[in-house]
């Protein structure tokens, strides 16, 4: 059976923990770029969810064995930070969905 596991720094781990999901935690960004590639190289691993200031600092090749693999699938996990900075939150749902599915989807209250 396949797990969900979190990547995620140690300020945002708890909450993940709480939530009951796998948690590895990285504090630099190297060491992130490490364990991510050990989690996509895990035969276990069937969803990684990536804290999204640790995604948007993947390297190009990490990001191309991302994008060429069918599982795990890795997935970037907005944070507080992300969702206070006054975006538009559908602005930002949208960016999200366009880039895992890779088309734009109009977001209507309803």
């Amino acid at each position: 059976m396949y797990k969900l596991v979190v990547l995620t720094d140690p300020d945002n781990a708890d909450g993940f923990r709480l939530a009951g999901v796998d948690v590895v935690i990285a504090e630099t960004q190297d060491e992130a770029r490490h364990k991510l590639n050990a989690l996509i190289d895990d035969d276990t691993s069937g969803i990684i969810g990536v804290n999204e200031s640790i995604f948007g600092t993947i390297d190009e090749r990490t990001q191309r064995k991302i994008d060429s693999i069918y599982r795990p699938i890795v997935i970037s996990l907005p944070i507080r930070e992300t969702l206070e900075t006054g975006e538009d939150h559908r602005a930002y749902l949208s960016r999200l969905i366009r880039r895992a599915i890779g088309f734009d989807i109009t977001l209507r209250r309803g």
